[in-house]
């Protein structure tokens, strides 16, 4: 079997979104779609076969404060807005093709953090229902600007914490072959999150999310490496940009998310023939 595997990063993952769309455009489907954070969020239209649906939103809504602001986070605790982000747009500014999604027939899981443990959670979304919006939901609420989800009395946040790069899921998954698409270029390495002693002084009562924050960064190390070396051994295509993106966790400019996803679209553009030889296509 083959599997996708979408790395987040907040708004670096129009990256994402712009190769997203060309595996559409080339008729590329997977037998399993894994996404953490914005791999979830964008990847879910790559299910529903929906192309462009991502930069056109996200270009619409850039300056919005419901979508992303500092407003939102003081008002209501997100700062991308848990009711618009993951309901309102997609239900009914910008509407998500559920029926699509579910004929595809391709399984998309979504990589959640329980902060009670520490530990990685993946949840198959079956369809667009409340419940199972508010999974992407956990898997994008990043730490200290998000509010933790509480779903079925589970305590929820972004699945980064504890799987940045859900390689090794996908193979356990019986994904033989996969292609990966991460949103840093491969000589990034990620530091010590400096903000870990606010992490600390919020989420003291979840000592088992304050150890994982603690080490994220060796952990997020360890699967970048791993997922070099499964690249190596012929069983992984990496995707990924060259440089680092013009853009980070939060964009309101429409013009820098083009050109995010234009560099998306010119990577998979690229990688293509390569690609499809990967694929045996």
């Amino acid at each position: 079997m083959t599997g996708l595997v979408l790395e987040g990063g907040a708004m670096r993952g129009i990256f994402t979104a712009g190769v997203l769309d060309v595996f559409m455009e080339n008729g590329i489907r997977f037998d399993n779609v894994i996404g953490v954070s914005a791999g979830a969020c964008f990847g879910c239209n790559y299910v529903s076969g929906q192309i462009g649906r991502t930069i056109r939103y996200n270009m619409k809504y850039a300056k919005d404060k419901r979508y992303c602001s500092v407003s939102s986070l003081i008002r209501t605790g997100d700062m991308f807005g848990a009711q618009f982000c993951y309901h309102t747009l997609p239900m009914e500014l910008d509407k998500f093709d559920e029926g699509a999604f579910i004929q595809s027939g391709i399984p998309f899981y979504v990589v959640v953090t329980d902060v009670e443990t520490g530990e990685a959670g993946y949840h198959q979304m079956k369809d667009a229902s409340y419940e199972e919006l508010e999974w992407m939901r956990a898997s994008s609420s990043m730490p200290l600007v998000s509010n933790i989800v509480t779903i079925d009395g589970g305590k929820y946040l972004d699945g980064g914490i504890s799987d940045s790069i859900p390689l090794k899921a996908s193979e356990a998954l019986g994904c033989e072959r996969n292609v990966t698409i991460l949103t840093k270029p491969r000589g990034y390495r990620k530091e010590q999150d400096r903000t870990l002693p606010l992490i600390k002084l919020k989420y003291r009562d979840y000592p088992n999310l304050v150890k994982a924050m603690s080490v994220r960064h060796i952990a997020y190390n360890e699967q970048f490496e791993y997922c070099l070396r499964q690249e190596k051994a012929g069983s992984n295509f990496v995707i990924c940009p060259k440089s680092p993106l013009p853009l980070g966790h939060v964009c309101h400019d429409p013009l820098v998310m083009r050109e995010t996803y234009e560099i998306g679209r010119s990577e998979a553009n690229e990688l293509m023939p390569a690609l499809l030889r990967f694929l045996g296509i």
